[in-house]
């Protein structure tokens, strides 16, 4: 049995880089992608998101060797976090 730091299927790597997003008005806004794993992306944020809203990202990497990451995701929870707010999303789609 996996004991709790284990129960995921996926590992979370840990970015904190700079991503591009865009809600389902087309309001461009950026962030911060904390964390990243195939199934999901913590991002940081200024503005409030609401839950089951589609976001579409674009993390772009800090060489010119791996084309950006850019994915459709979903909303799964957002909290307040000292001044912004952290969201929980599942990505739906990488484009």
């Amino acid at each position: 049995m996996k004991d709790y730091s284990e129960k995921r299927d996926f590992h979370r790597m840990q970015v904190n880089s700079e991503i591009e997003i865009t809600n389902s008005k087309g309001e461009v806004f950026s962030g911060t992608c904390r964390d990243l794993s195939a199934t999901g992306m913590q991002l940081f944020v200024d503005r409030p998101v609401a839950v089951g809203e589609e976001l579409k990202t674009v993390l772009h990497p800090t060489g010119d060797a791996i084309p950006p990451l850019e994915t459709v995701c979903e909303v799964l929870r957002c909290e307040l976090e000292g001044e912004g707010f952290l969201i929980g999303t599942t990505i739906n789609e990488v484009t």
